[in-house]
């Protein structure tokens, strides 16, 4: 357990550890660039039981069901992991235009 863990009082608090990683999908469209924000939690939130929780910054599919790719796991690889298979799983169609 890193020292950063021990500054958490409290398992409300939630803290967590940031990184950040970027994905290039290529597909018929163009590329695609995607940015995984993972969380490393000192202690995995209510409900959660894995520490580590990855989430894309856009949605994939969205002209079904539009659906935010994520990853939980025990590690930061394979949360990692299953947030790009999401992303490399489903189409991007693009921004929505307002």
């Amino acid at each position: 357990m890193s020292d950063w863990q021990y500054a958490q009082t409290s398992k409300d608090e939630e803290l967590a550890q940031l990184y950040f990683f970027s994905m290039k999908k290529s597909q018929p469209g163009g590329e695609v660039y995607f940015r995984i924000t993972i969380k490393e939690f000192a202690a995995p939130p209510p409900g959660m039981s894995a520490r580590f929780f990855a989430e894309a910054d856009k949605a994939v599919n969205q002209k079904i069901a539009a659906v935010v790719p994520f990853g939980f796991g025990e590690s930061l690889r394979g949360a990692l992991s299953e947030c790009m298979r999401m992303i490399r799983q489903y189409p991007y169609a693009g921004e929505e235009q307002c």
